[in-house]
């Protein structure tokens, strides 16, 4: 069974985004995660198929999975909106651009984990950040990166937006 994982964070602040993917074949461990997330929505967590357009969803078949809870009709559109069309756009051109094999276009499917901050005040940067976390998420996940170097190279350096450890 082929299961690829990839994360990507881009910007700072309040519009910035964290992006958790896995991309896989639909009759395995991604097929069934997007199947029982869209067949089993939370309170204040509903997934959706990512659409490029109304009636023309992204390929392979995404799932946009809100991480926080929807605060208010400008982060509704931010996630919804931006940070979905973003999505779409980062899937469908590793499809195109052949990132992604060509057997995922019809085999295969995305299940997309998204931190849009409920406090965003810039639906384009929004967009903006949620389009670069993707493109990296897909790629890391399609290389299957980090490597152990990378890994040894970035634990000295350990920290995130919300905690950098005391030496």
């Amino acid at each position: 069974m082929e299961m690829y994982i990839g994360e990507g964070f881009e910007g700072n602040g309040v519009n910035a985004s964290h992006i958790n993917i896995m991309i896989g074949p639909r009759n395995g461990v991604v097929g069934q995660a997007f199947a029982s997330s869209l067949a089993s929505p939370s309170q204040g967590h509903c997934p959706f198929m990512v659409v490029i357009k109304p009636n023309v969803p992204a390929k392979p078949m995404t799932l946009y999975v809100n991480k926080a809870e929807i605060g208010g009709e400008l982060h509704g559109n931010a996630t919804w909106g931006a940070s979905q069309a973003a999505i779409a756009k980062a899937v469908t051109e590793a499809l195109l651009e052949g990132i992604l094999p060509a057997q995922a276009e019809d085999e295969w499917c995305i299940v997309t984990a998204n931190w849009v901050n409920p406090g965003c005040n810039d639906i384009d940067e929004v967009y903006r950040n949620n389009y670069r976390a993707c493109t990296q998420a897909i790629r890391t996940a399609m290389e299957k990166l980090p490597t152990r170097s990378q890994l040894t190279q970035a634990l000295p350096q350990l920290g995130n937006p919300f905690y950098t450890p005391k030496a």
